[in-house]
């Protein structure tokens, strides 16, 4: 069996690949798991299971559910929440084990199941091998041992977790937002309830698009891969800026005045500055990537704030931010995590926090933003390739050295090799459009001749 468990959980057309049986043996396999690991011991165990709106999540969430019962865990099920209000609810409530049943941004035939440990931290890898082990064996046949009587689950309904979360998401801000209007695009997604009452509460003026999920509409021509509805919105409005989430609200990308985007790596210097000013940027560092644009990189050295870059991955951000100590970290793609208040990233957080800046300082997010010059970025997929050579070749290694050093300061070059697909990635940054796509297109001719 190929491993189930990618970076973000168990991914997969619902149905299909992700099937009822599949979830119930999982949730029974990660019950087992974590009482082996001490996770429940003194105490009868408890799980929180939330999910997006997509059709598929109704069958699956039974199935998750049942699955957790029949294993004497009981279930508090807060329903269509995003992501990160199920890890904050995990932390919050006490629970042993939280279940976010969501595949994020992908198409609405997909879903995936995403546990959470104590806390509202992902679980370790090394339990999700053993959970995987684990529902391998017992789906070949191996019996379960089950409790029975009054050791079986008990399962009711928390409607009280949408008002708990959006009151943590409120007491969070610096400042209210009164005298903002501002476009929420929710992707018809999870958030499509919480994020417009979280920005109405603390006193903006709110306009949404995408928030009238029907179960089949999630990610569909809208949120935060589609922004096209959202900039039209924020210029027919007249709003103050926009913001968009994806189908989970684990991200948020923003829409400035002019209906000009305003990306991961911009917000991530805005909610910088705003931190480093109240004293709350650990060691003056932020958290990217490797992906991370440069005009990002020149803009913290330029404003004394160390960046510090991981794999791509919010997952590898997390795991530096938390050995370290820092507060601050996320991706160009909008995934943002403020460490002191949230164990994931968390879309609506973000969004409501940049809100704050701009009201906090009277200036608009087009200002705020201009702090970073973004700078043309080239990506190019060589595939059939042998990519495990793409850092020893020495053929390719000059080809990146001559880029390099034709580029100086005001360009990179990263060659990465696809975790999934046998291509190469090539990235190029430079000061002009014309010229990354020059230099990545030679690169582009080097792999395939160096590797092919």
């Amino acid at each position: 069996m190929g491993r189930l468990f990618g970076t973000d959980g168990v991914r997969g057309i619902a149905n299909a690949d992700l099937t009822a049986e599949m979830a119930l043996g999982l949730s029974v396999a990660a019950a087992h798991v974590l009482a082996e690991a001490g996770s429940f011991a003194g105490h009868r165990p408890v799980a929180v299971v939330g999910r997006d709106p997509r059709a598929s999540g109704e069958f699956l969430e039974a199935a998750v559910v049942a699955g957790l019962a029949s294993a004497g865990v009981d279930v508090l099920r807060v329903g269509v929440l995003p992501t990160p209000a199920v890890a904050y609810l995990t932390g919050a409530l006490g629970a042993d084990l939280g279940v976010m049943l969501s595949a994020s941004h992908n198409a609405m035939p997909d879903n995936g199941v995403k546990f959470l440990a104590r806390g509202g931290h992902k679980l370790d890898d090394e339990l999700e091998e053993r959970i995987e082990r684990m529902y391998e064996e017992h789906r070949t046949g191996a019996p379960w041992v089950r409790p029975t009587g009054d050791g079986v689950g008990r399962v009711r309904d928390y409607d009280e977790g949408f008002d708990q979360y959006v009151a943590h998401l409120i007491g969070v801000l610096p400042n209210r937002l009164d005298g903002v209007t501002v476009v929420l695009d929710e992707a018809h997604g999870a958030a499509s309830r919480v994020s417009p009452e979280a920005f109405s509460r603390a006193g903006a003026e709110v306009v949404t698009i995408g928030a009238r999920p029907d179960g089949l509409n999630i990610n569909d021509g809208c949120g935060s891969t589609h922004l096209e509805p959202l900039k039209a919105a924020v210029l027919e409005h007249g709003a103050d800026f926009g913001i968009a989430h994806d189908g989970d609200a684990d991200r948020c990308l923003a829409v400035d005045g002019n209906g000009e985007e305003v990306d991961g790596d911009q917000i991530l210097s805005i909610l910088a500055l705003a931190l480093r000013e109240r004293g709350q940027l650990r060691h003056d560092t932020v958290v990217g990537t490797v992906m991370s644009n440069l005009g990002f990189k020149l803009a913290m050295e330029r404003e004394g704030i160390t960046l510090v870059q991981t794999a791509v991955g919010d997952r590898y951000v997390l795991e530096s931010m938390k050995e370290h100590g820092y507060a601050l970290g996320g991706e160009q793609s909008g995934h943002v995590i403020v460490l002191d208040h949230a164990t994931t990233g968390d879309g609506t957080l973000t969004g409501l926090l940049l809100a704050a800046r701009v009201v906090e300082t009277g200036r608009s997010l087009a200002d705020l933003a201009s702090v970073m010059q973004r700078l043309p970025q080239v990506l190019v997929n060589v595939p059939d390739v042998d990519k495990s050579r793409v850092h020893t070749s020495a053929e390719l290694g000059a080809a990146v050295a001559e880029a390099e050093a034709e580029l100086g300061d005001t360009g990179r070059v990263l060659l990465r090799p696809s975790g999934t697909e046998p291509l190469v990635r090539v990235m190029v940054e430079a000061a002009d459009i014309d010229h990354a796509r020059a230099v990545a297109g030679r690169l582009a001719d080097a792999v395939k001749s160096a590797l092919g």
